[in-house]
């Protein structure tokens, strides 16, 4: 490996950590939460990484044998060379919605301007064999959507279809949009979106996406994809899909994860209202024909922009000792984890996963050298 230029140093562990074989989102995440850092893992000695939850032997062995580094080092001189953000899952500019999800991506890149935690973020997905009943849909709703005054950002995937139709919709009506890619950001598919993706990055919006470059445009990545176009939103909104497609696993992965999913209704028989009617019948969707809906539903007030818009996990929710341990990071700021374990009494083994599932909550944030503090 050669020198490491110590501005992007963090980086390049960063990206490192998340190329080790066998190695997840999940399983990164509680490793940095136990070391302290990316950087740290790889320092770490192998004994004590055997010790972390889901690493073992065999993890242990691939972090301190994997070249990974060398790869790791291409990916930064990339997002230098080509203005690409990176945004780190404890970074203030990572998105506040996505880092609820429990499987979030450690790191996610953006290209152009996108406020990926605007005050209020819809999704928008259906069919690639979009209808023009389909279309009208859309672009009645976003037209909506824009003379409301709302502050609103709309994302989608840049498919045919649906997806496409969104994006020019808000581009149309001075909305920013994000489209999220299933590949890295040196290229745009299909490629005849292109100067959509373009326009987007220059009117306050962009292209995000959790794969590194020159990553091999497949199908399997289409679906993991959709996770991010669900957990980025406030609001799914599905717009025709047939029984089987994409949307309805964007829709599932929405209800996974807690977001509040819609869908329009359409004509009894179309092949692509099968999908949305089956969300609706099931009582996984709302049914909605119009922005006041929508309003209705999520209690939004119209010439309110911020009003109602993405707030953090509220503390009702948690276990006793999950109690303690805010309670106890309320009073005292940034606390050591030893500490931590200290002041409550509690062992390390149950203190250690307990923080990493308040850190994925966004209850609470991991500084260097395994101390925390409130997020």
């Amino acid at each position: 490996m050669s020198n490491i230029d110590h501005s992007t140093e963090g980086l390049l562990y960063k990206i490192a950590i998340s190329l080790v074989p066998g190695i997840g989102s999940i399983t990164a995440k509680s490793m940095i939460a136990y070391c302290g850092s990316a950087g740290q893992v790889f320092s770490e000695k192998e004994r004590i990484l055997r010790t972390i939850p889901g690493v073992g032997t065999v993890l242990a062995k691939n972090i301190l044998q994997s070249k990974v580094l060398t790869r790791a080092e291409k990916e930064v001189d990339f997002i230098t060379r080509n203005a690409v953000d990176a945004h780190f899952y404890l970074d203030e500019s990572y998105p506040q919605r996505l880092r609820s999800c429990v499987d979030a991506p450690i790191l996610l890149f953006s290209k152009g301007k996108p406020n990926l935690n605007c005050p209020k973020v819809i999704s928008i997905v259906g069919t690639r064999n979009a209808t023009e009943y389909g279309r009208e849909i859309v672009d009645k709703f976003i037209f909506s959507m824009a003379e409301r005054g709302y502050e609103i950002q709309i994302v989608s995937g840049l498919a045919y279809g649906i997806d496409i139709q969104a994006h020019r919709a808000a581009l149309h009506n001075n909305l920013p949009t994000v489209c999220v890619l299933a590949h890295g950001l040196e290229t745009v598919y299909p490629s005849l979106h292109r100067a959509i993706a373009l326009e987007m990055c220059d009117k306050n919006g962009g292209m995000v996406s959790d794969f590194l470059s020159n990553s091999v445009i497949d199908r399997k990545n289409f679906l993991r994809r959709n996770r991010i176009i669900a957990g980025l939103a406030d609001a799914v909104i599905v717009v025709e899909s047939a029984k089987k497609g994409g949307a309805l696993l964007t829709a599932e992965l929405a209800i996974s994860y807690n977001r509040d999913l819609f869908a329009f209704p359409g004509r009894i028989g179309e092949t692509y209202t099968e999908g949305t009617h089956f969300l609706i019948k099931s009582n996984r969707a709302g049914l909605i024909e119009n922005i006041g809906d929508l309003e209705y539903c999520m209690n939004w007030q119209p010439g309110s922009p911020a009003a109602d818009g993405y707030q953090p996990r509220l503390f009702t929710d948690l276990l006793p000792d999950e109690q303690r341990v805010v309670d106890l990071l309320q009073e005292a700021g940034e606390t050591a984890i030893d500490l931590i374990c200290q002041a409550t009494g509690l062992p390390m083994n149950r203190v250690s996963p307990m923080l990493l599932a308040l850190e994925f909550s966004g209850i609470v944030k991991c500084l260097p050298g395994k101390v925390f503090k409130l997020a």
